[in-house]
């Protein structure tokens, strides 16, 4: 009996102890909880709620679904979405192939190569406007650099803004984007493959095997969770970006480069609608969110295929 209730007493004295380290546990992450709730959550259910009105900067009434039902019957905004994939696809498999290049350079036993790592790190570490202004003179069509030297190989009989017409500005943005995101790509490649083994390249070798096999057969498997993972990151901010294509064309010309991004700024700010503006941008979470749903279901898959956690 004995035994019993000094059990019991033992029991309650470790419930007693519980309920203040949860409290204390609680404690320490209500800040975060807080700063999530204020930064995150408050403006999403404030965004969501202004969908729903024609808010601009006189007022605002409930109007329903009125400003989804418009954005989804014009075919401007059907064509805004399919640019906006599109310039995502293109910049973001640019800098996949041009990072796994460079990494794939930057990790061979060549002289020079800390150099070398230090100099791909400008446009990384240049704040953005500061790049993309420069990139806007280099497309200049009177001075700019780039229309010289196409003059220079005989690509073209006179200086061309790049600018100025649809495609070209479109291409320009693009250059101008990978440009920008690569040097991260390169780096979190080249930490992937230096993590790799140094055996398996060894047991490969001695059996026989060539540096494309040992490629192909060992470093792309070995890295494969990253590329996925740095696939969908460089994708969330390529669709995010926005102080590329604004510096360089507002996204002009003629809506050649006018994104989801780009778009919803000028409803939301320029226009001062922020009922539509705020309906685009609650669009942009859904696709982002779709999208991402889709690329961890992906990295879950590449995972479990190539046994990691």
């Amino acid at each position: 009996m004995t035994d019993t209730a000094t059990a019991q007493h033992t029991i309650m004295k470790a419930k007693s102890r519980a309920v203040p380290e949860k409290l204390f546990a609680w404690a320490l992450i209500a800040p975060a909880l807080v700063f999530i709730g204020l930064i995150v959550a408050w403006p999403l259910v404030e965004t969501i709620r202004l969908s729903f009105t024609d808010a601009t900067i006189g007022g605002e009434n409930y109007i329903g679904f009125a400003n989804y039902v418009e954005l989804f019957g014009s075919s401007k905004f059907h064509a805004i979405v399919g640019r906006t994939f599109y310039w995502m696809f293109l910049s973001v498999t640019l800098k996949l192939l041009m990072g796994l290049i460079g990494a794939v350079l930057l990790n061979a036993a060549i002289p020079g190569k800390a150099l070398f790592r230090i100099l791909i790190m400008p446009p990384w570490v240049i704040p953005v406007a500061i790049g993309v202004i420069g990139w806007k003179w280099m497309y200049n069509g009177y001075f700019g650099l780039v229309s010289g030297l196409l003059m220079e190989f005989g690509i073209v009989d006179e200086r061309v803004a790049l600018l100025a017409t649809k495609t070209s500005a479109f291409y320009s943005a693009i250059v101008t984007d990978v440009w920008v995101g690569t040097p991260m790509v390169t780096l979190f490649f080249l930490a992937a493959m230096q993590g790799v083994s140094r055996d398996l390249y060894e047991a490969a070798w001695v059996d026989g095997a060539g540096r494309w096999y040992r490629f192909r057969r060992i470093t792309i498997p070995q890295i494969m969770p990253v590329i996925v993972s740095m696939a969908l990151l460089s994708a969330i901010w390529t669709f995010n970006s926005f102080e590329i294509i604004w510096i360089l064309t507002e996204g002009g010309p003629r809506g050649a480069t006018n994104t989801l991004i780009i778009d919803t700024y000028k409803v939301a700010i320029s226009s001062q609608r922020f009922g539509e503006g705020a309906a685009r941008a609650v669009v942009i979470v859904v696709l982002l969110a779709l999208f991402s749903l889709a690329y961890t279901f992906l990295l879950n898959r590449v995972n479990r295929h190539y046994g990691t956690k």
